[in-house]
């Protein structure tokens, strides 16, 4: 099935109804991530608290995994403490670069049949 538009300053373009649901499922996804994307710059606290939880229990459950010896184990648990502000604010970065389009791909997925 195709539809055909006529706009009195533009020629007559053919659009089947694929490219127009494409079209809306686009437009549809952009607000999606700019919803997101704002999102996350109202929730940067929240966010950031979740990503200092997540690196406590990453850090002790990898070297845990890792160090067997009891001695160094400690040492690198201290150490892990120690850089977590730096690991926060590269993790932050990522988070705000990456997460807004891997969560939109990953809704628009789980909805699309």
């Amino acid at each position: 099935m195709t539809k055909i538009i006529s706009v009195s300053s533009q020629p007559i373009v053919n659009l089947s109804a694929q490219s127009e649901r494409s079209q809306l499922d686009a437009e549809r996804m952009q607000e999606v991530l700019t919803l997101l994307t704002s999102l996350i710059a109202r929730e940067e606290a929240t966010i950031k608290l979740i990503i200092g939880c997540l690196y406590d229990i990453g850090t002790v459950n990898a070297i845990n995994k890792k160090v067997r010896f009891r001695a160094i184990n400690s040492v690198a648990k201290f150490a892990a403490k120690k850089s977590k502000p730096v690991a926060k604010v590269f993790a932050w970065r990522w988070f705000n670069q990456k997460c807004p389009q891997l969560i939109a791909g990953w809704l628009y997925r789980k909805v699309k049949f």
